[in-house]
């Protein structure tokens, strides 16, 4: 298996002419964990509906290990699974149950199922709720779960379409050591959708930045960062900010990356020192404040796409 996940020009385009995916291609290896990064609305859910078989597409394709999801729906199941945002276990039932039926229904052997379960329970820290009916949990350990659920036929894909979403910061946090955990013990690939920044960069080998059903942008976060350079100035403007950002164009002292969001400047420095930069803005008297720190996901996010992710989630 050279690729785990493979999408080549993938669209999706409901009634009315919406159009959720716009041709977008990328892979994904064996063991990567890749995420697809962009706030509510950027075509993330929709392409891992496609992916899940859950959604067709309108056209291009999409192949899970080798199997087409449209040509071959059953096989791509078979061998994948997916951690929705909304919940799916049965509430009315103990956590054990609904694990013993999804391993039944993906005809995982009895012994094998319950070596499993075990083994997850401890993993996930559920051993002491098993028993318990769902209905009783709290929001984190449903989702935990949710995660154990879909780890019990052991696919060689995983989908997380925003595993966190909904939960307290505590307890987000709690799920975030789960999953980084899960990480480095599994050899299964998988594809994490999110809109917080932190899941990204702690979580994943590489991203892909979606913005209005389109990749933006594809690289390690590292990668990403790295383009903005070690250090970042921002600066409040007393004039127009366009023309204020061709000001600082023309004098060199912002590039072609340096964007303009509201009355805030923000120039990526590269090579250049902070301190003689600021120096020379304050020079230039376009600036009414100007600070200097590092660059964020956040930050790329904004130069791609001109708006601030956690404004657009």
């Amino acid at each position: 298996m050279n690729t785990a996940i493979e999408v080549r020009h993938l669209k999706k385009t409901y009634a009315g002419d919406v159009h959720a995916v716009r041709d977008i291609s990328f892979s994904v290896n064996p063991g990567e964990v890749f995420g697809l990064l962009g706030p509510n609305g950027a075509g993330k859910s929709t392409t891992v509906g496609m992916l899940t078989t859950t959604v067709r597409p309108t056209s291009g394709t999409a192949e899970l290990a080798g199997f087409d999801v449209v040509r071959s729906p059953l096989e791509a199941r078979s061998i994948s699974s997916v951690v929705f945002q909304e919940p799916v276990v049965d509430r009315a039932l103990s956590g054990r149950r609904n694990l013993d039926i999804h391993a039944r229904l993906w005809r995982v052997p009895p012994a094998d199922a319950r070596d499993r379960v075990a083994t997850l329970a401890g993993t996930l820290g559920l051993a002491d709720l098993l028993d318990r009916p769902v209905g009783t949990y709290s929001g984190g350990e449903r989702r935990r779960l949710e995660i154990a659920r879909a780890l019990v036929s052991q696919p060689s894909v995983l989908f997380l379409d925003e595993p966190t979403v909904g939960l307290d910061p505590r307890v987000r946090a709690e799920l975030l050591d789960v999953i980084a955990g899960l990480r480095d013990r599994m050899e299964t690939t998988v594809l994490l959708t999110t809109h917080y920044l932190d899941e990204a960069e702690r979580l994943c080998d590489r991203l892909a930045i979606m913005h209005r059903g389109r990749i933006v942008a594809l690289d390690t976060p590292a990668a990403l960062l790295a383009e903005l350079g070690a250090q970042i100035v921002e600066l409040r403007v007393r004039e127009d900010p366009a023309a204020a950002l061709d000001r600082l164009r023309e004098s060199r002292l912002a590039g072609d990356d340096a964007y303009a969001v509201g009355a805030t400047i923000t120039i990526p420095l590269h090579d250049r020192s902070d301190p003689r930069v600021i120096a020379e803005i304050q020079r230039s008297a376009v600036a009414s404040a100007i600070t200097s720190r590092e660059p964020t996901l956040d930050d790329v996010y904004l130069r791609l796409t001109g708006g601030q992710l956690r404004d657009a989630a």
